[in-house]
């Protein structure tokens, strides 16, 4: 067991320095990229076998103690310790994040995103996948800090490098804006289709710089994630050093076990407010969360999944093992206050998710001849929104940790879990949705009045079914994964410490239950626009049957035709296809240079064909899916496979250890 926990912070490590050299010869394969991918693959699919094995090892019938530590003196003159140990609380974290890191590499081995060399991808991923475990691993508070500030460089490099970020306008918006239908198309004048196609070129041209445009986003939004945290780990280091130092110890199962009672009432007001600024930016929560939509926006898919699954618990993760514990008095301070911000999070992060999910003005536009080759206005990105939806989703988990009950903190606990699971599933599925539509706007996707759009029922069914899936699951049905959590963070509301204003904290349980009923409404309408369509655009039916002039449009913004719009319907509509599979497998920030023998009814690169078809659910997007929507419904069903483990030790540490 020691040697497992030990073997499972360090094995990443030395895969992603493995990662950089040069592969063996009988390794490398006909294509070395490829090899560096399984590299990844392997070197992680490790990791979670060893996890795996120590929860199995795991002494279920105590898991409020340390288990499989490691203690070893590192730097004596401060007392600092390479101690490492798991409980009830840290294994679930370190499990989960042992799953994503690897269905994140197999999901890259086929999808690997656009960017740099697959060497330095590799090897930042598991950079990133030893510093999130070692955050959940360590029991000394500058480990801790080391741990934490880990992740910050390669998550930098991933959105900076490998992330993408849509212009402002693409090709497609304008495209979408014109008549719809084949009477429409074959009562249009020549000299009309001309200046459509000419205008729509203008667009290609302009959206060929969309790369600088997209790179400069990217930058930006990794800039601004990795100031934000930075500046917040600065505060936070000072707390953790004002705590070793007027305790005595850097160690944190020492200075649990004291409850506080080495340090004053004005040291823990300190602490408490220095170390809680920092994990708040990192949870993240309102107002320190507007780094959050940019970088899950410019993110690659596995960046933004590991971003939503695992790295924001690790602010959470500190609020529970390093502020309760160590210090009470602080924490009991500023609980009122810690709730009061998680709610407007719930209440703001759920308002935002409705205005992006609610059509615009211009979708309601009326199709026909006189339709105009016009930009949509208000682009509403489904990366952002679900962005959006996890400030919300993370504000459950700091209210269940601000009512400082064993029952509100096991709900924040099993919040964070469930956040992991659906979240990262979401994310995967927005950016499935991306490589076979070229964008993330949900105004496009819908279609509308343009007669275009995903229309996930009729096209991809099994594609659509998981998008409904993790919808409803995020809106917290019974019987699925995020029901729990967020219930028990209301019942913890409900009945709140001694010495908190229970009034204050029903206030806060009422508020908190708007938000499910936003959260509830803006899930519903995703999914309602993304899979069923809008309802003025007649639905999958009307956008086959769409006629001439959509594809002469598509044809020309794709830039793979000439302007020329005098043939005839059938040809037309073979030129749009060979255009459209052309731009979907070049749009998107991921590439597309692998297929799957599982692809039914597609285009090359999975893009829609000429009847209307895309790709359904792949074999490997299948296979980094499947465990998600699996351990969804378990921990649903079944929620004791979790509190099980926590709650013991939940009650241990609320004990001060005893």
């Amino acid at each position: 067991m020691q040697l497992l926990l030990a073997a499972i912070v360090v094995l990443p490590l030395i895969g992603a320095v493995a990662a950089l050299l040069p592969a063996p010869p009988g390794l490398r394969g006909r294509d070395p990229e490829q090899a560096v991918l399984r590299h990844g693959v392997t070197v992680t699919g490790l990791v979670l076998a060893l996890a795996i094995a120590l929860a199995a090892g795991f002494d279920h019938d105590s898991p409020e103690s340390m288990q499989a530590t490691t203690d070893i003196r590192w730097i004596p003159a401060l007392d600092i310790r390479i101690h490492l140990g798991i409980d009830g609380i840290s294994l679930p974290l370190l499990v989960m994040t042992a799953l994503l890191t690897f269905l994140c590499a197999l999901y890259s081995y086929f999808k690997m995103p656009a960017g740099p060399s697959p060497m330095a991808f590799v090897a930042l991923l598991l950079v990133l996948e030893a510093g999130t475990l070692a955050t959940f691993a360590v029991l000394d508070l500058i480990l801790f800090f080391l741990a934490f500030e880990m992740v910050l460089i390669p998550m930098y490099f991933l959105i900076a490098r490998w992330g993408g970020q849509e212009g402002p306008a693409r090709a497609g918006d304008f495209a979408r804006t014109a008549p719809a239908t084949a009477t429409a198309a074959t009562n249009t004048p020549a000299t009309e289709i001309d200046a459509a196609s000419t205008a729509a070129q203008s667009v290609a041209h302009s959206d060929a710089s969309a790369g600088d445009q997209s790179g400069s986003g990217r930058e930006r939004a990794a800039w601004q994630f990795i100031l934000y945290t930075l500046l917040g780990s600065v505060v936070m280091l000072l707390g953790l050093l004002l705590i070793g130092l007027k305790g005595g110890t850097f160690d944190m199962v020492a200075l649990a076990s004291d409850n506080g009672a080495g340090l004053s009432h004005t040291t823990q007001l300190i602490a408490v407010l220095a170390i809680g600024i920092g994990l708040a930016v990192k949870a993240p929560m309102w107002p320190l969360h507007s780094w959050l939509p940019d970088a899950h926006t410019a993110a690659p898919t596995v960046g933004s999944v590991l971003l939503a699954g695992v790295l924001l618990k690790m602010g959470t993760y500190g609020f529970v093992r390093i502020v309760l514990p160590i210090a009470p008095d602080g924490a009991h301070t500023f609980a009122p206050y810690l709730a009061a911000f998680a709610v407007v999070g719930i209440i703001y992060g759920s308002l935002a998710c409705l205005a992006l999910a609610l059509p615009s003005s211009d979708q309601r536009a009326e199709v026909g001849p006189g339709a105009t080759l016009a930009p949509t206005g208000r682009k509403a990105d489904l990366k952002r929104l679900i962005a959006y939806s996890s400030v919300g989703h993370m504000g459950f988990v700091l209210l269940g940790i601000s009512t400082l009950t064993p029952t509100g903190i096991n709900g924040a606990l099993f919040a964070n879990i469930a956040h992991g699971l659906i979240t990262g599933l979401l994310f995967f599925l927005v950016g499935a949705l991306k490589e076979r539509f070229g964008s993330t706007d949900l105004n496009y996707l819908a279609g509308g009045a343009r007669a275009s759009g995903a229309a996930l029922y009729g096209r991809a069914p099994r594609l659509g079914g998981l998008v409904v899936f993790a919808a409803v699951a995020s809106l917290g049905l019974p019987g699925l994964a995020g029901f729990w959590g967020e219930m028990l963070a209301m019942f913890g509301a409900y009945e709140p410490a001694a010495g908190l204003s229970r009034p204050a904290y029903l206030t806060f349980l009422a508020l908190a239950g708007v938000g499910t009923l936003l959260t509830a409404a803006y899930m519903l309408v995703v999914v309602r626009r993304v899979c069923m369509g809008e309802p003025d655009a007649g639905g999958y039916g009307a956008a086959r049957t769409a006629g001439a002039a959509v594809p002469v449009a598509v044809g020309a913004a794709a830039g793979a035709t000439g302007a020329t719009a005098a043939g005839d319907l059938a040809g037309t509509e073979q030129t749009s296809s060979a255009d459209s599979r052309r731009s979907n497998g070049s749009a998107g920030s991921d590439s597309s240079d692998s297929t799957d023998g599982s692809d039914s009814g597609a285009g090359s690169g999975g893009g829609a064909g000429s009847d209307g078809a895309i790709a359904d659910v792949r074999g490997y997007e299948l296979a980094a899916w499947a465990p998600l929507v699996a351990l969804t419904v378990i921990a649903g069903l079944w929620p004791a496979v979790l509190l099980g483990l926590t709650d013991p030790a939940v009650q241990h540490l609320l004990g001060g250890g005893s």
